[in-house]
């Protein structure tokens, strides 16, 4: 989890592309140029030790627009799901906690 907010911060879409699930990875993981990540809080991690195959991990990021336009912040909150696949952590998806 830490190192995909890291490539996100630094802009790696390839180490995004690599972290990401081959079922369920876009065919382009680069981030938006125009999001600056300024903040992550691991909220709860379930599973993912060393002997499981699956781990979800819930947290909040914070973001600040850098485009042209007034600044605008945010935050993504959610859940993630990963799995080890030949003993590398990949994320599956995510969704927003509370979400049907």
């Amino acid at each position: 989890m830490r190192s995909r907010y890291t490539a996100y911060v630094l802009g790696n879409g390839a180490h995004l592309f690599r972290t990401w699930h081959a079922r369920t990875r876009p065919d382009d993981a680069t981030p938006d140029p125009r999001v600056r990540w300024v903040g992550l809080e691991v909220l709860g991690v379930v599973g993912g030790g060393p002997d499981d195959d699956e781990g979800v991990v819930e947290f909040r990021a914070r973001w600040v627009s850098v485009d042209d336009g007034p600044v605008r912040r945010g935050e993504l909150h959610e859940r993630s799901r990963f799995a080890r696949r030949a003993g590398r952590w990949h994320y599956v998806d995510g969704e927003a906690p509370g979400a049907p």
